[in-house]
């Protein structure tokens, strides 16, 4: 039988600058995916003159979004770490290199590494069942990893 729990799932999330000791998530939204890692292409097809299918192969980076509960630490530590990294005129940004590790219930690791923050709300959305919206933080990153469980 196949398990496929995704308790103990918990992330920690380094950035050069801001955050170099890292940041513990654990308090993950309820309302939206708590991680979410969509599907890549990893190859790119067409027809040469005749029909004939061609293909290549094309790096993609992995881009993934955190969902956390508004107004928790992690929530208040992502939003530092994109206010750090958002540009504004008259300030330089932090220009933080991420690295991020996941840790699945089942001992598999993920660990996405040279990423980039690259979107965020800087405010707290409210939901018309009179709630405050989960907070997402979209990262993008050029090296990804995985493990697998023993």
């Amino acid at each position: 039988m196949n398990d496929v729990s995704a308790t103990g799932f918990g992330l920690v999330v380094k950035a050069t600058k801001t955050f170099p000791s890292g940041i513990l998530v654990n308090t993950f939204a309820d309302d939206a995916d708590p991680f979410d890692l969509p599907a890549v292409d990893i190859a790119a097809t067409g027809s040469d003159v005749n029909g004939n299918m061609v293909s290549w192969s094309t790096p993609t980076p992995q881009a993934f979004t955190i969902n956390v509960l508004p107004g928790s630490e992690e929530d208040e530590n992502l939003s530092i770490l994109l206010e750090a990294n958002t540009a504004k005129r008259g300030r330089r940004h932090a220009g933080d290199v991420i690295t991020v590790v996941a840790t699945y219930g089942d001992g598999s690791t993920m660990t996405a590494r040279n990423a980039k923050l690259t979107n965020g709300s800087r405010g707290n959305s409210v939901a018309s069942a009179g709630r405050l919206k989960s907070k997402p933080y979209t990262f993008v990153a050029q090296d990804f990893d995985r493990t697998r469980a023993k």
